[in-house]
């Protein structure tokens, strides 16, 4: 007499096959698939911009931290400025470069005696407001360029999760369909179709959970890098004043 077993058991069986993720995601429809395509794509892209902003806007902490330690202990505008120059991811020592060049060319320039040309103490620039746009046009350059590419960010860690919600929904709805044709009411005949659906929400939030806090940490660490600008303008400015205005 042979084993018998229950229908139950059987069609439990035939489920397992289907327990990987893997098999799960190409047993979906074409549109879920789609859906779940364009997530990895986007989480794939976000990832490699994390990567990208966090050794940009690391070398510019180092070397603006490098460069504004420079420029307290030399004390001599030209030297600083020929220092500067292999600072060339410095935020501050661009936005110094900026207002140097604008100082120079108010200025009376001599010749040195090492060939370049050096900023005279003496002299009277009347004003230094062309010197503050200059470094504030600069300060603006350097902010755009820090968040670039932020924007891609902001879009994974805000659309991702609505884009997954859509590929669920529809998967839902055709495991829903399907149960109308089938001669089972049961949970087992619906359970695979909605597990495949509930894959794309799961990887809309795994694409936008890493997008939102990069984004939040890079924001953060811009700004910081702006008030430093800021502050350096400022001080700047006033040294400037004091030397070039009588």
């Amino acid at each position: 007499m042979g084993w018998i077993i229950p229908a139950a058991m059987a069609q439990g069986g035939e489920l397992g096959r289907q327990d990987s993720v893997l098999d799960m995601i190409s047993g979906s429809g074409p549109v879920v698939q789609g859906v779940l395509y364009l997530l990895i794509f986007f989480s794939v892209a976000s990832w490699g911009v994390i990567f990208y902003k966090y050794r940009q806007i690391r070398q510019a902490r180092g070397q603006s931290q490098r460069f504004i330690k420079i420029f307290w202990e030399t004390k001599n505008l030209t030297t600083i400025h020929q220092q500067s120059e292999d600072l060339v991811n410095s935020s501050v020592a661009h936005v110094f470069r900026a207002g140097y060049q604008e100082l120079l060319r108010m200025t009376r320039a001599k010749r040195g005696a090492d060939g370049h040309d050096e900023i005279g103490l003496t002299t009277d620039i009347g004003s230094v407001e062309s010197v503050e746009r200059a470094m504030k046009r600069a300060t603006t350059e350097e902010t755009t360029r820090l968040e670039k590419a932020l924007t891609f960010l902001a879009t994974t860690a805000s659309a991702a999760p609505f884009i997954g919600l859509f590929g669920t929904v529809w998967g839902i709805m055709n495991a829903f369909r399907g149960l109308s044709t089938t001669h089972s009411s049961s949970i087992q005949a619906v359970a695979p179709g909605i597990a495949e659906a509930l894959i794309a929400t799961a990887t809309g939030l795994a694409a936008a959970i890493p997008a939102v806090m990069a984004y939040n940490y890079f924001a953060r660490q811009i700004r910081v890098l702006y008030a430093d600008m800021q502050n350096f303008c400022a001080e700047f400015l006033n040294i400037a004043e004091r030397y070039f205005i009588k």
